[in-house]
C-alpha cells in the first residue's frame, strides 16, 4: 500500500512538472493514483509496471488528470 502511494506521487509529480503545475503531495499522490487507472483504461498495460501500474499510460493518464484540473480550478502560483 505505502509503495502504491509512492509511486502515485511520483506519477503525480512528473505530470505536474509536463504541465507545468506546481502543486502538494496530496494532489500528486491523487493525481497519480487516478490517472493511473484513467491512463490504463485509454492506453491498455504498455511499458514497465510498478506496485500494479503501467508506467507510460499512468503518466499520460495522470497529464490528462492535472489538465482538466486545472482547467476547472484554475492555476496556482
Amino acid at each position: 500500500m505505502l509503495w502504491t502511494l509512492i509511486v502515485g506521487a511520483v506519477i503525480g509529480a512528473i505530470a505536474g512538472a509536463i504541465t507545468g503545475q506546481k502543486r502538494g503531495c496530496l494532489f500528486n499522490i491523487i493525481a497519480g493514483l487516478a490517472g493511473a487507472s484513467v491512463g490504463q483504461a485509454l492506453f491498455g498495460n504498455m511499458g514497465p509496471d510498478i506496485a500494479g501500474m503501467a508506467i507510460i499510460p499512468s503518466i499520460l493518464g495522470a497529464v490528462i488528470v492535472v489538465a482538466v484540473v486545472s482547467f476547472f480550478f484554475g492555476k496556482t502560483k
